[in-house]
């Protein structure tokens, strides 16, 4: 079967999947609002599940099942939906948070964090995997990247706040060419003013980042949520106290950090090592 012929047999599964769960709402007598409410998401984001604009995860499927005695419908037909490979089911979550988020929160230790990547940069760190991804997968990957960095250009942008070490600045990920372009993304990225961009810099005695990246996320309700990714996959952290270390760490690396204005003066240093 064809990628194409995948994806709308998925899109045609999401809309019946989001019809079931507009039926099921409206009988137990919830709003989208109030539904919503409950489990601590956005309106929109159940509008958005509703209309078929993107999947219903799993664990809340089973979540809805309990709430609305549906006796395990919405699992059931969110287990049969058919497989589309471009975005692994644990990053979907991801990039849902990131759509809605009014604010976020980005620290990098490992690479340019996704939002700013240029594409050939995004295209080298997708060969960088192993086991090594086909030449098709890698430009579909690329193409999904690029997409997300629309948020940014928004007519209401969420505000966005980036920490990335130095050492990911002193790498060569692609080559020479790939890094300058990289760097002067960085840079033009680095006057947006939704934009705060922030250097953390080699040769510290402390550093708040030891434990990995990690992104905070503010939600148009106020929750503040994180996402961490690991090797094998990712979680999302819900929990006050989890998310709370989080924010302080956050805090604490933002003072560690080159201030913004200092920040720029280095990109434009790295912009002329050619």
């Amino acid at each position: 079967m064809s990628t194409s012929t995948r994806k709308r047999k998925n899109a045609s599964a999401m809309r019946m999947v989001g019809a079931l769960l507009a039926l099921y709402r409206e009988a137990a007598g919830y709003t989208q609002r109030s539904l919503g409410e409950v489990f601590g998401i956005s309106e929109q984001q159940i509008a958005s599940v509703e209309q078929g604009r993107r999947p219903l995860k799993l664990d809340l499927a089973e979540k809805l099942d309990d709430l609305l005695e549906t006796k395990g419908a919405l699992v059931t037909a969110v287990s049969r939906m058919p497989e589309v490979d471009l975005i692994p089911r644990w990053a979907e979550e991801f990039l849902d948070r990131e759509q809605d988020a009014i604010a976020i929160s980005v620290y990098d230790s490992l690479a340019v964090p996704g939002q700013l990547q240029t594409e050939r940069y995004a295209r080298a760190v997708f060969r960088s995997r192993v086991p090594v991804y086909d030449e098709d997968k890698i430009e579909q990957l690329v193409a999904t990247r690029m997409q997300r960095q629309g948020i940014l250009h928004r007519k209401d942008p969420p505000t966005t706040s980036f920490v990335v070490w130095e050492a990911v600045l002193r790498d060569r990920l692609g080559r020479q060419d790939v890094f300058m372009e990289q760097v002067q993304k960085l840079r033009e990225y680095a006057d947006l003013p939704c934009v705060s961009f922030q250097i953390l810099p080699l040769g510290r005695t402390t550093h708040a980042g030891l434990d990995g990246p990690f992104v905070l996320f503010e939600t148009p309700d106020h929750q503040r949520i994180a996402y961490m990714e690991a090797q094998r996959g990712s979680h999302l952290i819900a929990d006050p106290n989890g998310v709370g270390v989080l924010t302080q760490k956050y805090a604490m690396l933002r003072t560690q950090a080159l201030n913004t204005e200092d920040t720029r003066d280095l990109l434009d240093r790295l912009s002329g090592e050619a």
